[in-house]
């Protein structure tokens, strides 16, 4: 069996985690990493050789697909897209409010270059949002719910990095018991967001830093943290790297709906991801996508696809005859 050979563009903790998910996958090989760094920075946890990014499109008969690892705010908008007229590629763009755009972006390219580019390609978006689709397609009459956490918000976490005083700080999502247990219990209620989930902070502050100020204004922080009832937890650096240098996550999705004879029958749709490692999960998926944006190039397709429009089969490492043995 021909292996389907992959690139890895980028190589923060997603990049890293896609390096050992390809270790699982029997039918794939890792052929090369691309950064954006000097090739001689990179120290990759297996024997694959590293190039510079420049380099990248002269590798298009050498990689099937390329998994891009980069950052959804500055990252992705130009690298999937500039990637997407030489490879098959795969991304995690994660910013909901401009995935259309994203989309059609990226469809362009990928239309003139036949080849295929599978976005957003995550647990949320992605594997929440394709549980969402399922749960409103069995369930029309009804409510969605999504609650994120426990878990760290890297976006958040960078945001109290930038105020002036703090040297480091993780920030974790908790969702609130009582909406938790409310929709579990199939009652749908109205929740706004502060009702929804709170916000811990643990910060590492200056020598001789403002704490009221930073407190201030990590509390008052528009689109953070101004919305959410909010704690702030100053520690030394012993004891943030020592209980604060993961990057677990997860959540739940929840479809709450009725049906019958006027509607008396009550129903309850629960997925649930516990993380510990958010970053490894992601690359999990993004392996997985890959294996799909080959197979469905192969069969002559191209453009933009998203989870929404990948059978499931051409995730799976096994044949559509074996899944249907094993799993079904």
């Amino acid at each position: 069996m021909n292996k389907i050979r992959v690139g890895i563009t980028g190589y923060g903790n997603l990049g890293k985690g896609v390096e050992y998910a390809l270790v699982n996958a029997d039918d794939m090989e890792l052929m090369g990493i691309f950064s954006r760094r000097s090739p001689e920075q990179i120290k990759p946890r297996t024997n694959v050789p590293v190039y510079s990014m420049e380099q990248a499109a002269e590798m298009a008969d050498k990689i099937d697909v390329m998994i891009i690892c980069g950052g959804s705010a500055n990252d992705l908008p130009v690298q999937t897209v500039e990637l997407a007229k030489h490879f098959n590629l795969v991304d995690s763009f994660d910013t909901h409010a401009k995935i259309p755009e994203h989309f059609d972006a990226v469809d362009k390219a990928s239309r003139e270059s036949g080849k295929i580019g599978i976005i957003s390609a995550g647990w949320d978006p992605g594997m929440f949002s394709l549980n969402r689709l399922y749960s409103q397609a069995i369930l029309p009459n009804g409510s969605d719910y999504t609650f994120w956490g426990k878990g760290v918000s890297q976006g958040h976490s960078d945001a109290i990095r930038r105020i002036d005083g703090v040297l480091d700080a993780k920030q974790y999502t908790i969702p609130v018991d009582a909406a938790l247990n409310s929709v579990r219990s199939g009652e749908q209620p109205k929740l706004s967001t502060r009702e929804k989930h709170t916000r811990e902070c643990f910060v590492v502050a200056a020598e001789g830093a403002d704490l009221d100020y930073i407190e201030n204004q990590i509390k008052t922080m528009p689109n953070y943290f101004a919305d959410y009832d909010t704690t702030v937890h100053f520690i030394n650096m012993d004891e943030f790297k020592a209980n604060h240098c993961g990057i677990p996550h997860g959540g739940v999705v929840f479809r709450t709906g009725t049906t019958g004879e006027n509607q008396k029958h009550k129903h309850i749709i629960e997925y649930k991801l516990t993380l510990d490692s958010n970053p490894e999960f992601t690359a999990g998926v993004l392996v997985a996508c890959a294996r799909a944006a080959y197979r469905l190039n192969k069969e002559g397709m191209c453009g933009c696809k998203t989870l929404f429009d990948i059978p499931p089969s051409y995730l799976h490492q096994l044949s559509a005859e074996e899944l249907r043995k094993n799993l079904l």
